[in-house]
């Protein structure tokens, strides 16, 4: 082989290697996933323990080779538990971070600042634990991680009526209770379908603000009116300010709770203790013998197994399952389509179920899950504040709905919080 021609093959041979590193370098770029996420401020603790079931998808997606070839990413913001930060979050997760996908961070106050910046710039979007706020939109590309199927307002609240309505005798009054904040509003609304379904008579429907410190106050003004029974919505911070005044003042009435959102974590469980006993409350899961879907255990596992060092929940049984199931609904939906594009995985998304690790998934045309699965529990026998006696269902029983059910309702609620 002459000169020129060796200088020549190795030329082109250079040039193949140049193409196919870059090829190969090119497929290797990580599908990068963003999202704002409640490290600091009210929601931290349960935020912190989502992106860890987040993490832990990921971890677990990349060491089965990623998706379509290439590794997963998880690109984050600190939203401090504030819905101000939210726009500002995803205008540079998308236009200057540029990522594949954006999904949210945890709670409806949450999601609902990021809906308008998502369908101005028509991404797709998952919202973890929000509640109801496609119902206004229909944006297409929107779905949802929470268990409240196609009505969620009203079904948010339903089988908390349900097992109200079903005591003799039945109650008459109620009094309702909220932040005024978005989250609050929504299930305010839910639950006032309800009070005129059941024919009850509303004594007391007011919302405080989100800035509120002393709940004694609204306890108090609550009791004035004899209620029946006191419905509320609850972010963890109000949840256990207003347990604490019950606690201080006490409360007559025959049921109490509602969305008493945090008691399923284990530092409210830990926090208030014997002040849980004999709420009734809506949850997602517990671990329950009649909740044990397929897979869930082994999430837990590797979940709790990280949990101390991250300064993380202990248990996982309130976002966490949720949060990785999410995801799976995500790889899924990237494998099956074969692609990033966001308009075929929303068709795909909306044409076929899923297999998560909390059991079957379908959504329908607002992205909500096409059948409700919420359960309504009541706290009891709690003694301290040891976070082992919440390992299992023993201080939990669940009475809604009849597939999950594991015991009666202890009635009235004075006498649940023996």
């Amino acid at each position: 082989m002459t000169t020129n021609i060796r200088r020549a093959f190795c030329i082109v041979v250079a040039a193949l290697a140049l193409s196919w590193g870059g090829g190969i370098a090119r497929a290797a770029e990580p599908i990068t996933i963003g999202l704002s996420m409640a490290l600091t401020g009210g929601l931290a603790a349960v935020g912190k323990s989502g992106l860890l079931a987040m993490q832990i998808w990921a971890e677990n997606t990349n060491a089965k080779g990623g998706l379509l070839g290439r590794p997963v990413k998880l690109i984050y913001y600190d939203d401090q538990s504030n819905p101000s930060t939210v726009p500002g979050i995803y205008t540079k997760l998308i236009d200057v971070d540029k990522v594949d996908l954006v999904i949210s961070g945890y709670a409806t106050n949450m999601v609902a600042p990021a809906m308008p910046i998502v369908m101005q710039k028509e991404r797709l979007f998952f919202g973890l634990f929000s509640l109801g706020v496609n119902v206004e939109f229909h944006y297409p590309k929107y779905f949802s991680m929470l268990v409240f199927g196609p009505d969620p307002k009203p079904a948010f609240s339903k089988g908390w009526f349900d097992i109200a309505m079903a005591q003799d005798p039945k109650p008459q009054t109620i009094a309702l209770v909220t932040a005024d904040a978005e989250f609050g509003r929504n299930a305010l609304d839910g639950a006032r379908e309800n009070v005129k379904k059941f024919g009850l008579k509303t004594v007391y429907d007011r919302a405080y603000p989100p800035t509120t410190v002393d709940y004694t106050p609204i306890i108090r003004a609550v009791q004035a009116t004899n209620p029946d029974i006191v419905y509320v919505a609850s972010y963890p911070p109000d949840t256990a300010g207003l347990l604490r005044a019950i606690s201080e003042i006490g409360l007559k009435t025959n049921m109490f709770g509602g969305a008493l959102v945090g008691v399923a974590t284990a530092a409210l469980r830990q926090q208030l203790g014997p002040l849980m006993n004999g709420i009734v409350v809506v949850e997602n899961w517990e671990p329950a013998k009649t909740m044990e879907f397929s897979g869930i255990w082994d999430f837990l596992k590797q979940y709790q197994a990280k949990a101390p060092s991250e300064g993380v929940d202990p248990l996982g049984y309130f976002l966490p399952p949720f949060a990785y199931a999410e995801m799976q609904v995500l790889g899924q939906a990237i494998t099956e389509v074969g692609s990033l594009d966001e308009d075929k995985l929303a068709q795909y998304m909306h044409s076929h179920p899923f297999k998560t690790i909390v059991g079957d998934i379908s959504f329908g045309p607002d992205g909500e899950w096409t059948e409700a699965r919420p359960i309504f529990v009541q706290y009891h026998g709690i003694k301290g504040n040891d976070l082992d006696q919440f390992r299992d269902d023993s201080r939990i029983t669940l009475l809604s709905p009849p597939q999950f059910k594991t015991g009666e309702l202890i009635w009235p609620y004075s006498k649940a919080r023996e």
